[in-house]
């Protein structure tokens, strides 16, 4: 009893997965996620959630994995499900056309033939003996088996048969849709996407993820040996280029120069170009004096328009429109604005026409500080020393283990689908019929797709079957 009852839920289980209502509903279920991947951006910082969906928007996407949504555990599910589907449907479909396939000796049935819609008969002003060398003749050079079949009233029939194992080509399909599914799982699994940014001559071994999981550990360190721009006319970027190094152990592994779409590539990591950025003049020590000089910019909030000056400490700048005038009182090598440390500041005054004097703190470190104050400008400070540029390189960093499967399953596809579409099993039957004055041939024709092309085949083969024949009565 307990071994019928095994069979039974087997047999349920592999009807479930061979069904096409759970092929329909897993695809459905694939395009609908699909499309509320591409509406709800993936792998975004939380802010950017919070900003467009709300606080309990958010946490309701991130409870239904919605934010990262490729990597979800019922994401993968409907992948495995779709990978089962398709590995019983094509198993319970081989169990048929096995026997097919595979037969050692392929069997012909006469009245199968004659049954077909695929046929041509053509007569001929020749003996049948000629006729039925010419069917030898024709058959033999396009086949490599033919197979003699007994037929009635003095009748030969000659059967023959090709590309038996195109037939495989739609399972060759599904392999390839397994390899697909399963490359991308296995990248989604092992893999990771994360970015780092690497100032010139500095380096580093860790990465930040982009699902904000937290950052990754390379098995080497990657140096930015130098970096280097170039402008168009119009003073657009037109080529950025890092020279980096891999480093293991302090000693240069792997070095390479790198721009846009011509990446990195070592021990399964790819590092591709993706950014690049100035970094800031570095800040005053704690504890030093004041910069010899400062730059002050100042931003109108009536014309939008920014003006730079410089000044030091004690000096009174003019403030352009007629917005009055900014007076640089004291520097503070560690201000604090409500408890909270600023760093290197400056301490001022300003004053509008026909207005009370206001009292400034303009941290060097923070140069939108005072547009919190929302008033006729907003002034930011900084160190008018003069520094050389120095740029950063943005990096992303990738590994997809899975690639290679995925590469494998395209081109396990493409072969699929040509021996598919354009090859298909044909099987032919050429029956010679003696008559009074000549004889007839007739071919028939049975393949499993494309009768149209089959038909016209049928018909060309018995042209060409009489005029071999007439050849030969001739000669």
């Amino acid at each position: 009893m307990a071994g019928g009852a095994s069979l039974v839920i087997v047999k349920r289980l592999f009807d479930f997965f061979a069904s096409v209502r759970l092929t329909v509903g897993v695809l459905l279920s694939l395009a609908v996620t699909s499309i509320i991947g591409t509406v709800i951006p993936q792998n975004e910082a939380p802010a950017n959630y919070v900003r467009a969906f709300g606080l309990q928007g958010y946490r309701l996407l991130e409870a239904l994995d919605l934010v990262d949504m490729y990597h979800a555990w019922w994401f993968q599910l409907l992948l495995l499900l779709l990978v089962l589907n398709i590995v019983v449907c094509s198993v319970e479909r081989l169990r048929a056309t096995w026997p097919i396939i595979f037969a050692r000796k392929p069997r012909y049935r006469l009245e199968r033939f004659e049954k077909s819609a695929i046929q041509a008969e053509l007569s001929a002003d020749v003996p049948p003996e000629a006729l039925r060398q010419a069917v030898q003749s024709v058959l033999g050079r396009r086949f490599k088996r033919l197979a003699t079949l007994p037929a009635a009233d003095g009748r030969e029939a000659v059967c023959a048969e090709r590309w038996r194992l195109s037939r495989l080509g739609v399972y060759v399909v599904h392999l390839s849709v397994v390899l697909l599914v399963a490359g991308a799982m296995i990248g989604g699994l092992f893999g990771f996407e994360g970015y780092v940014n690497i100032p010139e001559g500095d380096a580093t071994d860790t990465v930040v993820l982009r699902d904000g999981s937290g950052t990754r550990r390379l098995p080497f360190a990657i140096r930015c040996n130098d970096f280097s721009l170039s402008f168009y006319p119009n003073g657009a970027p037109k080529e950025y280029r890092s020279s980096l190094s891999l480093l293991r152990g302090g000693r240069v592994i792997h070095e390479k120069e790198i721009i846009v779409n011509d990446p990195l590539r070592f021990e399964g990591i790819n590092i591709f170009q993706s950014s690049y950025g100035k970094l800031p003049p570095p800040l005053p020590a704690e504890g030093a004096g004041p910069p010899e000089r400062l730059a002050v910019h100042v931003l109108s909030n009536h014309s939008g328009r920014t003006y730079h000056q410089e000044g030091a400490i004690g000096d009174q700048l003019d403030l352009p429109e007629g917005l009055g005038t900014l007076r640089l009182d004291a520097y503070r090598p560690a201000a604090e604005f409500m408890g909270q440390p600023l760093g290197p500041a400056v301490e001022a005054t300003l004053v509008h026409p026909g207005q009370e004097p206001i009292k400034l703190t303009l941290p060097l470190r923070f140069a939108a500080f005072d547009k919190m104050r929302r008033g006729r400008v907003a002034i930011a400070v900084a160190s008018a020393v003069p520094m050389p540029e120095r740029y950063y390189t943005g990096l992303q960093v990738t590994r997809d283990p899975g690639v290679r499967v995925v590469y494998v399953a395209f081109a396990v596809m493409i072969i699929g689908c040509l021996v598919t579409f354009f090859m298909s099993h044909q099987q032919l039957c050429v029956v010679v019929r003696p008559r009074r004055r000549g004889s007839a041939v007739a071919v028939y024709g049975v393949t499993n797709r494309n009768k149209m092309a089959m038909h016209r085949q049928v018909e060309l083969l018995a042209r060409r079957i009489v005029a071999a024949a007439g050849q030969t009565a001739r000669a």
